[in-house]
């Protein structure tokens, strides 16, 4: 069982120790890479030996990010993760340390990761904030190698502030970056430009839209056949689950994206403060209020009609509890 310290005990673990690889979560989004690549590069400056861990090929509009950045050579003697809030989350590559994580930093409000110490705030936007703060206790300069990669972790977790768990704090900080990183290339990366097999994805998307019988649900899925025809590839699929909570009405957007034979991976956005985690954990997942997501194993139509039951259920519970 981890033991929990706090943000300070954190810094002082990464200041005594040296060799350090820091790991991401497997199909890696903004605030994984971007929490790891700032973290790395702000503990470069303390003359360390860091190395970001990724599962699999770099996505193509994360390349910016790591623009300059090349692997040091040393065997880890010191093991950080970041954003990954489970051991299911850990890549193929990377289940060798899976018992072997010294440092936890996340900000999931469920968090399973078997690590010596562990420091989660559920309160951050994005785990990003958590690694911009320990720069700050570091010391370091803040110039465009730490603060590029807090800017792409907190805007990308955010979905460029426009989600619900973007607080005064995330401003804040993002203000503090925005003057050492070019944050409008970073923003025209992620939500300025679409590549012509995420809108044919997206088009094939909005065909399977379906409600629940209240209407306060609404439910889109992906299938393998779906990606193959669009020619997507796991980058396309990024904004996809905020399709279906973007409708007028929605309380809750679910998306159902096929991974396997009878395995599907469940998204689950929400809005007026619905809670996804609270939602997913009824399926063993988790995440955070606004955003969630689990699991399930069977068919299709099984899940579709399974989850929208369920789904109406849980936020008409959700409304009679906030009258």
């Amino acid at each position: 069982m981890a033991r929990m310290i706090t943000l300070e005990d954190a810094a002082d673990l990464l200041q005594r120790n040296d060799n350090i690889f820091i790991l991401t979560h497997k199909s890696p989004d903004g605030d994984t890479l971007g929490s790891a690549y700032a973290l790395c590069m702000a503990l470069r400056k303390l003359d360390k030996k860091v190395n970001v861990i990724i599962d699999g090929d770099l996505p193509v509009r994360f390349q910016y990010l790591f623009e300059g950045y090349t692997n040091m050579y040393f065997d880890p003697e010191f093991i950080v993760s970041v954003d990954i809030a489970a051991p299911a989350l850990l890549g193929q590559g990377m289940k060798v340390y899976e018992n072997k994580i010294d440092l936890c930093l996340d900000h999931h409000m469920k968090n399973t990761i078997d690590a010596k110490y562990s420091f989660v705030d559920p309160h951050a936007s994005a785990v990003a904030e958590i690694v911009y703060k320990l720069s700050v206790i570091f010391g370091v300069e803040q110039d465009a190698d730490v603060t590029k990669g807090v800017y792409y972790g907190i805007s990308t977790d955010t979905g460029c502030f426009c989600y619900s768990n973007t607080t005064e704090e995330t401003h804040i900080i993002a203000s503090s970056v925005m003057p050492y990183c070019d944050w409008k290339k970073i923003n025209q990366l992620n939500f300025g430009i679409k590549s012509k097999s995420k809108l044919r994805l997206e088009q094939m998307v909005l065909g399977t839209l379906e409600y629940s019988k209240s209407g306060d649900i609404a439910l889109v899925y992906i299938t393998l056949d779906m990606l193959k025809e669009a020619g997507a590839e796991d980058d396309d699929l990024e904004s996809i689950p905020s399709i279906p909570r973007e409708i007028e009405g929605v309380l809750m957007g679910i998306t159902v994206k096929e991974k396997d034979d009878d395995t599907f991976r469940i998204s689950v956005r929400t809005n007026n403060d619905v809670n996804a985690a609270g939602f997913c954990n009824m399926y063993g997942g988790g995440g955070h209020i606004g955003a969630a997501g689990c699991s399930m194993e069977g068919s299709l139509d099984e899940i579709k009609e399974d989850l929208l039951e369920k789904a109406d259920r849980f936020v008409y519970e959700w409304r009679n509890y906030n009258k």
